[in-house]
């Protein structure tokens, strides 16, 4: 029997407040999601009659040379399903996409282990809304972009410049959700039932973490499943001892892990998309792409260094932190009270951005870390000297690529802003020798949902 083709989409997102805090426990991250998302599509491949493939082919088609084939077995003493790249053929990619492939692996094994359905061949089809990348795309076959929001980029994966708006995260948890849901025996995957939800973020964080080779905090796929929310990470002994596809007993540690039935390792982040996860009406968050880049992984260790050499001061700057990020989710919560904000309203956020970034400064000076470099600093107050720009920041754990602002949500507000980016260049000689190149004003905005369904019809020009 022919399964149903299904799609599922989840959400880019942004760190507003609690970089590098939200690696620890002790304090929280406010994360917001972004209507920026990421679409995967499975539907049963056809095969000859007769014939039978154990081979899963998944496409990227807004860029050049973006298959890649999977054989899929199940190993011994209940290890789960290993995926194998098939390199052989010429229309696959001879390059690995390690988040697809622990994706499969991980959502395989899970399919496997909650019934007796057999996993059968299938292709799956995985598209990005325009903003996950600063390319700006181009025609280069006769598929016609459905209302522009999938350019075929005509170029190889490993050229496009991302715009770190979470794309892996949002990639692994639309991926494990849609796989799930085409070979689940039963509705494993509900996009609007909570428990569902939490299984799947429990699924959608193992897979991403041994994809990442790390246990990270977490927040991106957090937000890729919830949408906005108040985060604070989990413990990584919950997958410290989970160990890797085709180990002994792995399949069914990692259902006990999903479903959250060891007593011994249970899930403990905190979630809270309803209070203060959210902008008042009248404000908007819009992101910009500068065409520069950070190095992330040495940014933070480099950060966690100073903290392990002067734990006293950076506990100190780090609890003054988390009380200005306590604030800025008060004053979001306090504007949304209201029935419209004016102008004059929006002093007090001002007043604790400003507070914010001077602390994220200290930071980058005690650390030597540049959180919130110099060229970023003028590229943000240049920005918030314009009407209606109420505030910005470097978000997550900064650097040189992106900002995130703050403004008033009207179409004079954003076509001045998009005209002065389009215009600003920062001499090299400015802000400590670095420069920084174009700024792109994004389109993606904030979001509160997180992880859907999507009808697959937007999807049509793509599957042909």
């Amino acid at each position: 029997m022919e399964r149903p083709s299904v799609a599922f989409s989840a959400p880019g997102k942004v760190l507003l407040a609690g970089g590098y805090l939200v690696l620890d426990r002790d304090y929280t991250g406010l994360v917001f999601g972004l209507d920026a998302r990421i679409h995967v599509h499975v539907q049963t491949l056809q095969t000859s009659p007769g014939l039978t493939l154990s081979e899963i082919i998944v496409k990227s088609p807004q860029f050049r040379d973006a298959e890649w084939r999977y054989g899929y077995r199940e190993t011994e003493e209940n290890g789960g399903i290993e995926v194998t790249q098939l390199k052989g053929l010429s229309t696959s990619s001879q390059s690995q996409n390690r988040f697809v492939e622990v994706a499969l692996a991980y959502a395989l094994t899970y399919v496997s282990a909650v019934g007796s359905t057999r996993i059968g061949p299938a292709t799956i089809t995985i598209l990005a809304d325009n903003d996950y990348y600063s390319h700006s795309g181009s025609s280069g076959n006769d598929i016609s972009p459905t209302v522009d929001r999938f350019l075929d980029f005509n170029i190889p994966l490993h050229q496009a410049h991302k715009t770190g708006l979470g794309s892996s995260a949002a990639l692994v948890t639309a991926f494990t959700a849609a796989v799930v849901a085409h070979y689940a025996p039963l509705e494993v995957i509900d996009a609007s039932s909570m428990q569902e939800k939490l299984r799947l973020h429990n699924l959608a964080q193992a897979a991403h973490c041994a994809a990442q080779g790390k246990i990270g905090s977490g927040f991106d796929v957090a937000a890729a499943v919830y949408g906005s929310c108040i985060y604070k990470r989990f413990s990584p002994s919950i997958l410290g001892k989970l160990g890797d596809v085709g180990s002994k007993g792995f399949s069914t540690h990692l259902k006990s892990t999903v479903e959250d039935t060891n007593p011994s390792q249970k899930w403990d982040m905190t979630i809270d998309n309803k209070n203060s996860a959210f902008l008042p009406n009248g404000l908007r968050l819009v992101m910009c792409d500068v065409d520069c880049g950070s190095e992330t992984v040495g940014m933070v260790r480099n950060v966690l260094t100073w903290r392990k050499i002067k734990p006293e001061e950076s506990a100190l700057l780090w609890a003054t932190l988390q009380k200005g990020n306590e604030d800025l989710a008060l004053e979001f919560h306090n504007l949304a009270s209201k029935p419209a904000c004016q102008t004059e309203d929006y002093k007090g956020l001002r007043t604790v951005i400003l507070t914010i970034r001077s602390l994220i400064r200290e930071m980058s000076r005690k650390s030597g870390v540049p959180v919130e470099p110099e060229v970023q600093t003028n590229l943000i107050n240049a920005c918030c000297d314009l009407p209606g720009v109420v505030g910005g920041v470097v978000p997550g754990a900064g650097g040189y690529d992106a900002i995130v602002l703050l403004v008033e949500d009207n179409s004079t507000v954003i076509d001045d802003l998009r005209a002065f980016l389009e215009e600003y260049r920062l001499d090299a000689d400015q802000g400590q020798g670095d420069s920084i190149g174009k700024v792109r004003l994004l389109g993606a905005k904030q979001e509160d949902r997180g992880v859907k369904v999507e009808n697959s019809t937007i999807y049509d020009d793509w599957l042909k």
